[in-house]
């Protein structure tokens, strides 16, 4: 496959003031499309061109293939990135089936909230935070760069960004509080639902 930048589902200035247009310009415009650029460079000619992008990162991290776990994974990470957000989103109100798992599996929203922020913030360098299914059940992760909860055996539902142009321009070093804002007013629970195991 070859890589595609999408377009936002939304304007530019539609995530504002959690996430501002600025922000979105130069995450969407400039860092993902580095890594749609970088990742299509780094596939060319290799078998892997005739993979899915799951199957990208999974087989790259497995044959340690660092320019793809990187950019595939980045690549993989930002497209539901863009998805997992969206005006007005966030919200104790989740569909019914996430809802059930996030009680039974992670000791219900508030209990979820903190430790997804807590992952998030504790995670040293760039990576991301992660909600994900694995063996049946939900679990918070973390992971370091553009790895992502594909690679260790899972499938991620929910991921934030917390390399720091994902938010320096709005909240600068203040990571936790853009890990609050986000998780209370951007979160497209449908989307998150959307990407449970069937």
């Amino acid at each position: 496959m070859t890589f595609k930048l999408p377009e936002l589902p939304y304007a530019y200035d539609a995530l504002a003031p959690y996430m501002s247009a600025e922000t979105l310009q130069f995450h969407h415009d400039k860092h993902h499309l580095a890594y749609v650029d970088n990742g299509n460079k780094a596939m060319a000619g290799t078998p892997y061109e005739s993979l899915s992008l799951e199957e990208i990162c999974k087989k790259a991290f497995a044959e340690k293939n660092a320019p793809l776990i990187n950019n595939a994974g980045q690549h993989y990470n930002h497209l539901h990135f863009w998805q997992w957000m969206k005006k007005g989103g966030g919200g104790k109100k989740l569909p019914a089936k996430l809802q059930a798992m996030v009680d039974k599996d992670l000791g219900g929203y508030d209990k979820m909230r903190t430790d997804f922020v807590q992952a998030g913030v504790t995670q040293f360098g760039s990576g991301w935070a992660w909600l994900a299914v694995k063996g049946g059940k939900l679990e918070v992760m973390k992971t370091p760069n553009g790895e992502n909860p594909l690679m260790h055996g899972a499938q991620p539902i929910l991921g934030c960004d917390v390399w720091e142009h994902s938010y320096y321009i709005d909240y600068r070093n203040a990571r936790q509080k853009y890990l609050e804002a986000w998780f209370d007013s951007l979160v497209n629970w449908e989307h998150v639902e959307s990407m449970l195991p069937k």
